[in-house]
């Protein structure tokens, strides 16, 4: 039965906040003034004025509640009914247009209780307007509903004074079984999301992280929910416990309730047609269009979610793209592009420059006896149409999975390889090297692309894009140990173990031209690195340059922490700090990330050099003048060699007899596709080798 309480009617819109959680001393609107910024003198109504209120058919259950700022013009609001205190700023014969929609200024056909108002509103046609402060040149137009409680926490996971821990909200990722759930606040980034969800077998840092959260907020009951200047919100249904910030744009919502939805001037986000959003954080910048769903998560600035995406219990990183898909229980890092009705990612980690192509379905064939299984996959993780994976699996950096139904679980150790299945022979396959070999088009346009893309103004983690990074030429290192460790055949094959859960055998492709492919691109990341530290410094001299140059004892070991790489020790270290109490906000832990960021460079210098040396057998000491040029020399051809990649890989599309069938010419094959020789990207790889063999030959001269 639904219990339906009575109460006389002139309670309504007082005793919003609970007498027993009502501070000594305060009323029930102390927080909402102190959210009420107006600069405006309010006054009372004059009789005149609700003489012609009163004639528009407007009715107030107390007339000298309701507080205006001047100019105030009564006719502009009509057919409206206030319950308790309603405070309005000015009000004068305009009308607001954004968008091809025009609204007068004013309030009309409208029940608001509660509410404060600023400067030329236009709020027309909601049904229901409840404890709202509304800003400057605010637009809201047909909703159902508009709603704040008492105890709104605006998708933020802390409990109020008095409510009990069950009603905390926490997100379940990476695991469905919420072995790894994190609870979501408004500024929460990857990273973050990222440290929480591991380190399990420390308790003690778990408490630590919650009461980081817990710290953030204020208990109190009675917060108010906000709109931002200038936000626009038309043909919405139910908006329940929602702040929202300035510029932002909500349209033909069905259901949001218990947000954040962060936007302002230079950052506008947008809620579109048949969206439904509850117990979440939107990003400044982000887009949500057309029937998404999204349930407990997070949305990172900039990220997009469209055509029915479904987002549930999940944190999407920066500059990422979902649309049609489903994508439960996971954790991706920024830079994720999922799309096509048919993909499916749950229980996943996915550590950033992702993509998901048609058919992929990632994680949903549990086969243990509950549903805990896991998928960790490294930045640039590719798997193809298709392509079906069980838990658990897990992948280095840059692997890209051939389409197929894998039947087993994976652990691929070895980063830019590809793996696929040779059904005819009953085996799994892998290559290493892949990229380097036949797709380095891809690979160094994602790089950029990502560059490009990355449109957040506020950057506290410094994310790393470029795919030779410490990470990457660790799990290098790792790799050539592993192959060189291997027995291989004349055609350079090696069979390994413990790759797949099956008794069947890998199969590991062009073993010595990977592995020296590898040494080949170590010595390149590290001279690179020397190079641009010699343009950087301005040295005129290898002596002066020499100097500077510092090689750690060994190679540090770094960490993908949110798509920031951050050397391992730097991070127990103030992991240490965090559970010792040392650090005890989540904005110090941001300040860290930050501080990490700014030595990044130099950090990852050093690890360059030091992974110089060791690929190259030396010692400091030995790294000479002479070595250096020869170096030089060297790494000029890999450029070259690289950019003769990029380009072949390129070329095969118009060399191939099945792309050029479907066009009566060439001439009609390149209206189309446009010619090779015009493709920007290729002419900028070109413009870029040749400028980088120009200033190695300087240095070269230079150095003599």
């Amino acid at each position: 039965m639904n219990i339906i309480n009575k109460f006389p009617v002139e309670q309504l819109g007082y005793d919003f906040i609970e007498s027993p959680y009502l501070p000594k001393g305060k009323d029930e609107y102390h927080l909402r003034n102190s959210q009420f910024n107006s600069q405006h003198t309010f006054r009372q109504l004059t009789a005149l004025e609700i003489e012609v209120l009163v004639k528009n058919r407007n009715t107030s259950d107390n007339w000298s509640k309701i507080w205006v700022a001047s100019p105030f013009h009564p006719e502009l609001v009509k057919n409206c009914q206030f319950f308790g205190l309603i405070r309005i700023g000015q009000l004068e014969p305009l009308y607001l247009e954004f968008h091809n929609l025009r609204l007068p200024v004013g309030l009309y056909n409208s029940t608001i209780i509660n509410c404060d108002f600023g400067d030329h509103v236009s709020i027309s046609n909601v049904n229901y307007l409840s404890h709202y402060i509304i800003g400057n040149d605010v637009m809201i137009t047909n909703v159902n509903e508009m709603a704040c409680t008492s105890k709104a926490k605006f998708g933020n996971g802390y409990v109020h004074e008095g409510e009990p821990e069950k009603n905390r909200v926490w997100m379940e990722l990476c695991n469905e079984n919420g072995g790894r759930k994190v609870v979501p606040f408004d500024g929460m980034l990857s990273g973050d999301a990222y440290l929480w969800s591991q380190h399990r077998d420390n308790p003690a840092l778990l408490a630590r992280f919650l009461e980081m959260v817990d710290r953030r907020f204020s208990k109190q009951r009675g917060f108010y929910g906000t709109i931002g200047d200038r936000t626009v919100i038309k043909h919405c249904k139910i908006i329940k416990d929602v702040r929202i910030g300035s510029d932002a744009y909500l349209k033909g919502a069905n259901k949001l309730k218990n947000l954040t939805i962060n936007s302002d001037e230079n950052r506008t986000s947008q809620i579109g047609e048949g969206c439904e959003l509850v117990n979440g954080i939107v990003g400044y910048g982000c887009r949500i269009f057309y029937g998404v769903k999204a349930v407990r998560f997070v949305m990172a600035a900039h990220s997009q979610l469209k055509y029915g995406a479904r987002l549930l219990n999940s944190y999407l990183g920066n500059n990422s793209t979902i649309s049609c898909c489903e994508v439960l229980n996971s954790l991706i890092f920024p830079s994720h592009e999922q799309h096509h009705n048919n993909s499916f990612l749950c229980a996943s980690m996915v550590m950033g420059q992702s993509n998901m192509a048609a058919g992929a379905t990632i994680g949903s064939n549990h086969n243990s006896r509950g549903a805990d299984g896991e998928i960790q996959a490294g930045r640039g993780f590719w798997p193809g149409l298709c392509v079906s994976l069980k838990h658990n699996s897990k992948f280095a950096s840059y692997t890209i999975l051939a389409k197929g139904d894998y039947p087993a679980e994976l652990d691929i150790p070895i980063p830019f390889s590809l793996v696929s299945l040779d059904l005819a022979q009953d085996k799994l396959v892998v290559m290493p090297g892949y990229w380097f070999m036949y797709n380095m088009y891809a690979l160094v346009r994602n790089a950029g692309k990502y560059v490009e893309r990355d449109k957040r103004t506020t950057r506290i983690q410094r994310i790393e894009y470029d795919y030779l990074a410490p990470d990457t030429i660790n799990e290098m290192f790792d790799a050539l140990k592993l192959m060189e460790s291997l027995p291989v055949d004349e055609q350079g094959t090696a069979i390994v173990k413990g790759w797949e859960n099956t008794k069947r055998d890998t199969l590991l492709l062009k073993v010595p031209k990977a592995a020296a492919l590898y040494r080949e691109l170590i010595t390149h990341y590290g001279t690179r690195a020397l190079i641009d530290f010699f343009v950087e410094g301005k040295f005129s001299d290898f002596a002066s340059f020499k100097k500077k140059l510092t090689a750690q004892v060994s190679r540090s070991s770094w960490k993908n922490i949110g798509g920031q790489l951050i050397q391992e020790d730097a991070i127990r270290d103030m992991l240490k700090k965090v559970e010792q109490g040392k650090i005890q906000t989540w904005e110090e832990v941001h300040q860290f990330y930050t501080t990490q960021g700014l030595r990044y460079d130099a950090d990852k210098r050093q690890h360059a050099y030091t992974s110089l040396l060791e690929i190259l057998g030396i010692t400091g000491r030995q790294f000479t003048a002479e070595r250096f040029q020869a170096l030089m020399q060297e790494t000029r051809k890999t450029q070259a060699w690289m950019y003769q990649g990029i380009y072949q890989s390129r070329a095969k599309d118009y060399d191939n007899h099945f792309r050029q069938m479907v066009y009566g010419s060439t001439e009609e094959m390149a209206a189309v596709l446009g010619k090779l020789e015009d493709n920007s990207f290729i002419q900028q790889q070109a413009e870029h080798a040749d400028a980088f063999d120009k200033l190695v030959r300087k240095i070269v001269r230079k150095i003599n």
